[in-house]
């Protein structure tokens, strides 16, 4: 952390136009990280038998077909947007455009860090300096939610799966970390304490969080509904319920096994082999289908996100000029 602050220093103290310089390079080297990072993805995956995809793909491609399932990326997407514009209020009020510039630009700051944890880094370089713990507080609320819409329909898939052992430890496990916390609340760690999040979470009105929370879970339903119609055009005729279910339970587990963002595609991929195998679905369909989920709603952004990361301007200094 010493050595990071360090650098950040040294680049104030640098003349303007190496600073211009050095900034578009940091740029430039994010860019191409991700874009590697999804090439590599892609063309050296073993698992993905390109000759199969292109058989089946010209005995189904359907203009209508394509365009139903890139909608349902489209809106994934759009649902975060506004759900990060509802959020954002709370320290200014910003246009559905500049929202779109925001979640593109961190998702691919994201795309290649611990948990994502440069999304919230990605943000915060949106706003003034004193707000960045807000930012990274209202980034927490905006992906906390989805996790809460994961395990919700998480557990009620693993039920109808029949894993009912699984489900209740689940079930049991937060109950009893929930009860933890309340007890603990007033216990401090740094500064922190359970008491202190809920008195923050309460201060922020009511509908935006009621908001946030119908978003969330409609882009649950979005995202988690195009995984099954691919399953649909890849001739998976298995009843509805069986396959949601099977895909509910895959994104709960995925999600509560810390990852990087690039490698989230192997592990889903992995799980969905497992669960979905266990249903007679042949591997390579269950890698593809798994491989354009996170092609349409993880690599599409990005590229697109690449985009506003090069033109990101840093207006002020990260740090303060009068540092000693």
């Amino acid at each position: 952390m010493y050595k990071v602050f360090c650098f950040f220093a040294a680049m104030i103290s640098i003349p303007h136009k190496s600073k211009q310089l050095s900034v578009f390079i940091i740029k430039l080297l994010i860019v191409i990280t991700a874009f590697y990072f999804i090439y590599n993805q892609l063309a050296n995956n073993d698992q993905l038998d390109w000759k199969k995809f292109l058989v089946l793909y010209k005995k189904n491609q359907s203009v209508a077909g394509i365009s139903f399932i890139l909608f349902f990326s489209f809106f994934n997407r759009f649902l975060e947007i506004l759900k990060w514009q509802n959020l954002a209020q709370v320290v200014k009020s910003i246009s559905v455009k500049e929202a779109t510039k925001q979640v593109l630009a961190a998702l691919t700051l994201g795309v290649f860090t611990p948990v994502g944890v440069g999304e919230y880094a990605g943000k915060a370089l949106y706003f003034e300096k004193k707000e960045t713990k807000k930012i990274i507080f209202l980034n927490l609320l905006c992906n906390g939610i989805q996790i809460v819409a994961t395990g919700f329909f998480g557990i009620i898939g693993m039920l109808i799966l029949g894993y009912w052992l699984w489900s209740l430890g689940i079930i049991l496990i937060t109950i009893v970390f929930v009860l933890i916390s309340f007890l603990t609340k007033k216990i401090k760690i740094k500064e922190y304490s359970v008491e202190s999040l809920l008195a923050r979470i309460n201060e922020i009105p009511r509908k935006i969080h009621t908001k946030n929370l119908i978003l969330g879970f409609c882009r649950y339903i979005v995202f988690s509904h195009q995984y099954y119609f691919l399953f649909l055009a890849f001739d998976v005729n298995l009843p509805y319920t069986t396959l949601m279910a099977t895909i509910t339970t895959v994104y709960f587990l995925a999600s509560i096994i810390p990852s990087f963002q690039f490698l989230d595609f192997a592990l889903k991929g992995s799980l969905a082999v497992y669960f979905f195998g266990l249903l007679g679905v042949n591997e390579w369909i269950i890698i593809f289908v798994t491989a354009l989920m996170w092609f349409l709603n993880v690599a599409l952004p990005v590229i697109i996100g690449s985009y506003y990361v090069l033109r990101f301007k840093i207006s002020k200094p990260l740090i303060s000029d009068s540092l000693p």
